[in-house]
C-alpha cells in the first residue's frame, strides 16, 4: 500500500482552501515567483504544487482542469507531459533514489533549461521537492536563479520544516500548510478506500498524523504478523528495533528513524527531556554522513525503549 507520486495523483484529497487561495493570485496577476510551502512531510504540498501548475498550464486547453471537483482531467495534454516527465513548461527536481542530496548537476541542468527560449507563451514552473536535502553547492547555484530568475518562471519550492538557510527563506514568499488530525484522518481514509481506525491503534494514529506518513506506516505494517489495533508507538519501535528489518529496507529504516524522532517529541517528560536533542542530532548525523545507525538503535532501546 503505497501513495503513487504526487505527478500522478489525479484528485486533490484536502487543502481546497490552499488550492483556491493560488490559483485566484495567478488570476489576479499577484502569484509569486518564488513561493515556499512549508508544512509537515506528507500532508499533500507536492501534491498541491502539480495540481496548481496543470491548472494554468491547461487553463486555454479543451480538457482543462476541473476547478469544480478539483481534479486533474486525464486526457489533459499538460498531465500526459508530466507522467511521462517530457512537459517543456515543468521542471520537477527531487532527491535522486540513490543519493542523499539534491546535487549541483541537477540544479546546473535546470539552469540550462532555464536559459533556453520557451516552446510556447505559458509560464514555465519549476517544483523543488524536499529544500532541505540541497547540499551547500546546490544553495548557492540556486539563490543566482532565484535572486535574477528568467521572465515567466515561477518556483515553488517544498520544505518539510527542517532545517534550511535563512538565505533561501528569505528571498521567497513563505505559505505554510497545516492539516488537523481530522482533515488528515479523512485525506487518510480517502487515499486508503477505509477507516484507518479499523486498522491502526489510535496510540500510533495521533502520534503518525499526515496522509501521506499514515500510509507508509500502514505499508510497513502490513509486511509484519502484527496485531495492528493493538499495538502502540512504543511497541511498534521494540519490534522494528529487535527485528532488525531496517537493516533489508530502506523505507522501513526511514520509517524507523521518523517513528523514534516524533516518539521523543511527543514525551518531552522528564524521563526523555535529556535524550531528545541528544538522539536527534544522532539521527541528523547518520542520516548526513552515513554512520552506523545499528550502535545507535541498541543504546535508544537500552536508555529509552528499555529504561
Amino acid at each position: 500500500m503505497n501513495i503513487p507520486h504526487p505527478v500522478n495523483q489525479i484528485q486533490l484529497h484536502g487543502l481546497k482552501n490552499e488550492f483556491e487561495e493560488l490559483s485566484n493570485l495567478y488570476l489576479r496577476g499577484k502569484f509569486p515567483n518564488k513561493i515556499l510551502l512549508s508544512g509537515q512531510k506528507g500532508c499533500g504540498k507536492c501534491t498541491l504544487a502539480y495540481h496548481l501548475t496543470n491548472y494554468v498550464l491547461s487553463l486555454d486547453e479543451e480538457c482543462s482542469y476541473d476547478v469544480n471537483n478539483f481534479k486533474i482531467n486525464e486526457k489533459n495534454k499538460q498531465f500526459i507531459l508530466a507522467i511521462n516527465n517530457n512537459n517543456p513548461n515543468l521542471y520537477y527536481i527531487d532527491v535522486l533514489p540513490d543519493k542523499k542530496n539534491i546535487e549541483i548537476k541537477q540544479i546546473r541542468t535546470l539552469i540550462n533549461n532555464l536559459n533556453k527560449s520557451s516552446f510556447n507563451l505559458k509560464p514555465r514552473f519549476v517544483i523543488i521537492d524536499n529544500l532541505e536535502t540541497l547540499n551547500t553547492n546546490s544553495i548557492n547555484a540556486l539563490l543566482k536563479i532565484l535572486e535574477e530568475p528568467s521572465e515567466n518562471v515561477f518556483f515553488i519550492l517544498i520544505y518539510n520544516n527542517k532545517k534550511i538557510l535563512q538565505t533561501l527563506k528569505s528571498r521567497c514568499l513563505i505559505f505554510k500548510v497545516a492539516l488537523s488530525n481530522s482533515q488528515s484522518i479523512k485525506i487518510t481514509n480517502n487515499l486508503i478506500n477505509d477507516d484507518i481506525h479499523s486498522i491502526l491503534n489510535k496510540d500510533l494514529i495521533n502520534y503518525y498524523s499526515s496522509p501521506g506518513d499514515l500510509v507508509r506506516l500502514l505499508s510497513c505494517l502490513k509486511k509484519t504478523n502484527l496485531d495492528l489495533k493493538d499495538l502502540t508507538l512504543k511497541d511498534f519501535l521494540i519490534f522494528l528495533v529487535n527485528d532488525n528489518g531496517y537493516k533489508r529496507d530502506n523505507n522501513t529504516k526511514k520509517i524507523l528513524f521518523s517513528l523514534i524522532e516524533l516518539f521523543l517529541s511527543k514525551n518531552l517528560s522528564i524521563k526523555y527531556l535529556d535524550y531528545f536533542s541528544y538522539y536527534i542530532n544522532k539521527i541528523d548525523n547518520i542520516k548526513r554522513f552515513n554512520l552506523d545507525e545499528e550502535s545507535f538503535l541498541i543504546e535508544f532501546r537500552s536508555k529509552v525503549l528499555n529504561g
